[in-house]
């Protein structure tokens, strides 16, 4: 820890690779992309996903890791698809242009097998790094009704 409690550098590891699926990033159509999240059989054997298969979907963690470090913003950008100069900072965005390149995707498990998981619905390329996996539990998704701006709605019209 540094001065004031505050945290410097954080390590994380690749706990497994996406195989399959889009070798390109592109803006659309996610929805119907299926992909394999492969665990590094080097850390884990089969029973680290026993039980996983109960679930439906699954939160995935992982690492832009084709974003070039030049490319990161730490400021505002023109929102996608708007030509009228409107910005929007990045922690109001899920670009991959991120201060730490870090991805959250929700995507559906169709399947579990050894060290396999299939999913449907994945926006991360073959090869990406996968830091962490989680099963999406209905009780920790938002409570209340959800609120976000129209740009963001037409945006992901076509996403998934």
């Amino acid at each position: 820890m540094g001065p004031e409690g505050e945290v410097g550098l954080v390590e994380s590891r690749t706990i497994a690779r996406v195989v399959g699926g889009r070798s390109e990033v592109c803006e659309s159509g996610w929805g119907r992309e299926e992909a394999i999240i492969r665990l590094d059989s080097s850390i884990f054997g089969p029973e680290a996903l026993f039980g996983l298969d109960g679930f439906s979907h699954l939160e995935v963690v992982f690492f832009f890791d084709q974003v070039d470090s030049s490319e990161i913003d730490m400021g505002a950008r023109p929102v996608p698809g708007r030509h009228d100069g409107t910005l929007v900072g990045i922690f109001a965005q899920r670009s991959r242009f991120r201060p730490n390149r870090l991805g959250v995707s929700r995507c559906r498990i169709t399947s579990v097998n050894d060290l396999d998981v299939h999913v449907s619905g994945l926006d991360a390329v073959t090869g990406t790094p996968v830091l962490d996996l989680k099963p999406y539990v209905r009780e920790f998704g938002p409570r209340g009704e959800i609120q976000q701006p129209e740009w963001a709605s037409t945006l992901m019209r076509n996403y998934y």
